[in-house]
């Protein structure tokens, strides 16, 4: 007797034209608020040494900083997207960014260890309101270019993170740890920005409601193979982010410590990555738009392995080359996993960019942690050699289903 089984399709690949046009005026706002935001964040990181110097911090603390920065970021951003699916929240944007306003103030006059913990908090809950909303709106503001909208969403916050090591470098470091006060200034740009953006929203939402969303090239997964699915993206995203983490937290010292740099200079070679991550950035998207998701996905994580496998090897002149090619290619897959987890499960935007951001933060933050401990008890070195075989991981992205057929076939079928 044959078991019946659900075979309903549960997951959709958007047609690539709607009626509305892409808002590049709004993908701007949103960008540049991006930008702001995660500049902002990304000045917790840059300031590590001056921190590590002022309260005599071990490696273990300084990865206590970041997990509790990612851990804040992180577990309250699937809670905000699904409850935003429910009912749209436009202006908790701008509400969001003042927590970011708050931690950046109480970070600047912090007194001791605990209380930079909470400013990293504070920090961290402004980043998980604004990342799931933001990342509805770019959405919302796309034309149907999913990938493309994503991308430049994510080139502004990546651009802004490659920002915070420059900026620490030329203000934080000869001013002090009080000066880190001053960019309360963008704090307070940014919800000027985000106020007009979710005006925009709430229009654009009342009127977009009333409107049935039209979808083709149905794809028939049932809810174990979208959970598989789900899976592996999230292996993938482990794979990425902690790495990302032994950059992100740890090469000033890994430079400082194999070359002896200064840090003004570690924190230049910390921009140059950094920079390369926001380049990369905005190739994901679009290209997923064109050839398909799975196969950005698959390259880029994979794609990075030989030049990981080779940075703790190299002098000082071909690490600054390796790191730039593993920015470019390692940051273009976010982009098209998030754009492709949200196709996977249609109509739950808010839930899946919460998720897998939050996911994103929440790795970063173990990682670091992990990676500190590990840097306290077998050195930096042993860090970045142990590190270099996690973009192998990406092999399991061949088993990703394809959702969708390549944009060019789509337009010749029609």
């Amino acid at each position: 007797m044959r078991t019946h089984v659900d075979e309903r399709p549960l997951a959709a690949a958007p047609v690539a034209r709607t009626e509305h046009g892409t808002e590049f005026r709004i993908l701007g706002a949103i960008s540049f608020s991006h930008l702001l935001n995660d500049m902002m964040q990304s000045l917790i990181l840059a300031i590590y040494p001056i921190l590590k110097s002022d309260f005599d911090l071990s490696f273990a603390q300084i990865g206590t900083i970041t997990l509790t920065y990612q851990l804040a970021a992180s577990l309250l951003q699937p809670a905000v997207g699904m409850i935003t699916d429910k009912k749209p929240m436009p202006y908790s944007l701008p509400i969001g960014m003042g927590f970011t306003l708050g931690g950046l103030v109480l970070l600047a006059s912090a007194p001791n260890f605990p209380i930079l913990l909470v400013a990293a908090a504070l920090v961290g809950t402004g980043s998980s309101v604004f990342h799931p909303e933001s990342s509805r709106v770019a959405r919302m503001a796309s034309g149907g270019r999913y990938g493309l909208a994503q991308s430049l969403f994510q080139v502004g916050g990546n651009a802004g993170t490659s920002l915070g090591p420059l900026l620490a470098a030329w203000i934080i470091v000869p001013k002090g740890r009080s000066s880190v006060a001053w960019f309360s200034a963008a704090a307070l740009l940014a919800m000027v920005v985000l106020l007009q953006v979710s005006r925009w929203y709430q229009e654009h939402h009342a009127v977009r409601g009333k409107a049935k969303a039209r979808q083709s090239e149905l794809v028939p997964l049932t809810r174990g193979k979208i959970a598989a699915t789900l899976l592996i993206l999230g292996v993938l995203i482990f794979s990425k982010y902690f790495y990302m983490a032994s950059i992100n937290s740890y090469y000033t010292f890994y430079l400082m410590h194999k070359f002896g740099v200064g840090v003004a200079t570690a924190q230049t070679h910390l921009f140059v990555f950094l920079f390369a991550v926001a380049a990369g950035s905005l190739l994901g998207g679009p290209i997923g738009d064109r050839i398909g998701r799975k196969w950005v996905i698959w390259a880029s994580i994979l794609g990075v392995a030989p030049f990981t496998l080779l940075l703790p090897h190299v002098n000082l002149f071909w690490t600054g080359v390796l790191i730039i090619l593993i920015g470019l290619i390692l940051s273009s897959a976010f982009s098209a996993i998030l754009v492709y987890a949200q196709e996977l499960i249609p109509g739950r935007v808010g839930m899946i960019s919460g998720m897998f951001f939050g996911f994103a933060f929440g790795m970063g933050g173990i990682g670091a942690a992990v990676l500190g401990r590990l840097a306290d008890a077998r050195g930096i070195e042993y860090v970045y050699g142990l590190c270099a075989y996690l973009p192998l991981i990406g092999l399991i992205a061949v088993f990703l289903p394809n959702l969708e057929r390549p944009l060019q076939a789509r337009t010749a079928k029609r």
